[in-house]
C-alpha cells in the first residue's frame, strides 16, 4: 500500500460521511422551490474546498445559481488544471420506485458492487464524482505533493442545461483561465476495464403543446366530433421516425459526421455483449436505427426521444374528459456537425407542418449544446491514459459517450483548451433514474487516480514546452 492508498484507507469513512451529508440536500435545479437547498449545497461545497486547503474560495453570483470557485496556485510558471463539476441534481421522481428514500443515502452491496454502493440522488451524477476531486486535492495539499496549479468551477445548473454559464464564463474568462479542463461526470466500461470518454453528444431539448378546443369537453357529447389533442399529439410523435427508426425531420442528417469503417472497427473492440445488455434492462430485444450497432446507436448517432407526455385526466378512477391540451417533452441527442439551434428550428418547422388544422401547436425550446470530441493526441488525454494505467490492472479504452454536457463545447471556444473526461461511474448506476447509486470502489478509485493525472499532465506539459 503506497502513501496515497494509505491516506484513502485511513480517511475512507470520513470521506463517505462527508459525501453523504452533501447527498442529503435535495439540490434540484429543475424545480425553483428548491432554491434554498441549492444555495445551501453551494455553501457546503465551498466549505469542503476550503477545508481541503484551497484558497480564494468564493460563491460567485450568476444569472441563476451561484458558481463555486476555489484555487490552489503554487507556481504561475506551471500549468493550470480547471476542475469542472456540478452540485445540482435531477428530480427524484418517481419517488415510489426508489427502494430507499432518494435523499437519505444508504450503502448496500450489489452483484456489481460487492464492496457496497451508495444509493441516493446525485450519488454518481455528479456529487460523488465531483467530491472525488475535492478529496484528491486534499491529499495532495496535505502531503505537499501538488505538482501544478488547480482551479475549481462547481456550478448548480448543469441538469437544466447550464443556462447561466455561457455568459458567466465569458465574463470571468480570466479568472478561470487554464491549460486543460478535467471533468468526472461520465462513466467507464467496468470496474476492471477503465475507459476514457473521447466525446459527448450535443443536445436540443424542446417542449411541445397541442391545443384543441378552448376548454376540456365531455367525451360523450363531443368525442368523435372534436379533435382530441392527446390523440393528435400521439399521431404526430409517431411521424418523427420511419420504419427503420430513422428520424424523419427534413435536413436533420445534413451535417452529421459519419464514422469511417476504421473508426467503427476500433469502436467495436470495446467489450460488449448484447444478451447481457438486454438482460440488465429486462428487455427481450433492442431497438434502434437500422444499420448500426447498439454501441453506435447510443453514442455516435443522433437520436430523438420523448421524455415525458401528459394531458387530460390522470388521477385515480375515471373522468370522461376530452382534454383541451396535450404536452410532451422531447430531447434530441446530436453528433458532431449538428448545430443545436439549427436542429431546434428544423424540428419546430416540421412539427408544426404535420399538425392538422383542428389543433394549434406551440414548440418551446428549453436548452441545448454542441457535441464535443477530445483529441487523443493531446497531452491531457495521454495524462489520463497514464493515470488510469497506474491504478487499474488494465489500460483504458477510448470510448465515446451518448450523454451530453452542453457547456463543454463552449469551454473549448472560450478557453481554447481541451476537456478531459475522466469518469468513474458505470452504465448500471441508474443516473437520472430511481435507485441511482455509486460504487464505493469507484469513489475511492477515483480519488486514487486523479492525483496521477496532475502528475503526468505536468510532466508532459514540461516536455512539450
Amino acid at each position: 500500500m503506497n502513501q496515497l492508498q494509505e491516506y484513502i484507507h485511513i480517511n475512507k469513512e470520513r470521506f463517505l460521511n462527508e459525501l453523504c451529508d452533501l447527498l442529503k440536500i435535495p439540490s434540484i435545479s429543475a424545480d425553483s422551490s428548491y432554491k434554498p437547498q441549492l444555495l445551501q449545497t453551494a455553501k457546503e461545497v465551498a466549505k469542503a474546498l476550503e477545508k481541503a486547503g484551497c484558497k480564494n474560495v468564493q460563491q460567485i453570483p450568476s444569472n441563476g445559481n451561484p458558481v463555486v470557485y476555489a484555487d490552489k496556485i503554487i507556481d504561475t510558471s506551471l500549468p493550470t488544471v480547471l476542475v469542472y463539476g456540478h452540485y445540482d441534481v435531477q428530480p427524484a421522481d418517481p419517488i415510489d420506485l426508489w427502494d430507499t428514500p432518494p435523499f437519505e443515502p444508504t450503502v448496500k452491496k450489489t452483484d456489481i458492487h460487492p464492496d457496497g454502493a451508495i444509493f441516493a440522488r446525485g450519488a454518481c451524477d455528479d456529487k460523488g464524482q465531483m467530491f472525488m476531486h475535492i478529496k484528491a486535492i486534499e491529499y495532495l495539499i496535505a502531503t505537499n505533493q501538488l505538482p501544478c496549479n488547480v482551479k475549481f468551477m462547481i456550478e448548480g445548473e448543469e441538469e437544466i442545461g447550464s443556462p447561466s454559464l455561457a455568459s458567466f464564463i465569458k465574463e470571468h474568462a480570466e479568472l478561470f483561465k487554464n491549460d486543460v479542463i478535467l471533468i468526472s461526470d461520465t462513466g467507464m466500461i467496468s470496474n476492471t476495464q477503465p475507459s476514457i470518454t473521447t466525446g459527448l453528444r450535443g443536445l436540443s431539448y424542446v417542449e411541445v403543446e397541442v391545443t384543441g378546443p378552448n376548454r376540456d369537453l365531455h367525451s360523450g357529447f363531443y368525442g368523435g366530433a372534436v379533435a382530441n389533442p392527446i390523440n393528435i399529439l400521439s399521431k404526430m410523435i409517431t411521424q418523427l421516425h420511419d420504419d427503420n427508426n430513422k428520424i424523419t425531420i427534413p435536413g436533420f442528417y445534413d451535417h452529421v459526421y459519419e464514422l469511417s469503417e476504421k473508426e467503427r472497427t476500433e469502436m467495436a473492440k470495446a467489450p460488449f455483449h448484447q444478451s447481457e445488455y438486454n438482460k440488465a434492462l429486462n428487455i427481450d430485444e433492442e431497438l434502434g436505427e437500422k444499420g448500426y450497432t447498439t454501441l453506435e446507436r447510443s453514442s455516435v448517432r443522433p437520436t430523438l426521444d420523448v421524455n415525458g407526455i401528459w394531458g387530460g385526466y390522470i388521477g385515480e378512477g375515471a373522468k370522461t374528459v376530452l382534454p383541451s391540451k396535450a404536452y410532451a417533452k422531447i430531447s434530441m441527442r446530436l453528433v458532431p456537425g449538428q448545430d443545436p439551434d439549427t436542429i431546434t428550428q428544423l424540428f419546430t418547422d416540421y412539427f408544426v407542418s404535420i399538425a392538422p388544422k383542428s389543433v394549434k401547436v406551440t414548440v418551446k425550446p428549453h436548452h441545448g449544446g454542441k457535441a464535443y470530441r477530445t483529441p487523443m493526441d493531446s497531452i491531457g488525454y495521454k495524462a489520463a491514459h497514464k493515470a488510469y494505467s497506474e491504478t487499474f490492472t488494465n489500460t483504458p479504452i477510448p470510448q465515446p459517450s451518448g450523454g451530453s454536457i452542453p457547456i463543454v463545447s463552449l469551454f473549448s471556444d472560450v478557453f481554447k483548451s481541451h476537456t478531459i473526461l475522466m469518469g468513474f461511474g458505470l452504465n448500471s448506476d441508474a443516473i437520472h433514474s430511481p435507485n441511482e447509486h455509486y460504487g464505493l470502489f469507484n469513489f475511492y478509485k477515483g480519488i486514487e487516480t486523479i492525483p496521477y493525472f496532475y502528475k503526468h499532465f505536468t510532466d508532459l506539459y514540461k516536455q512539450d514546452a
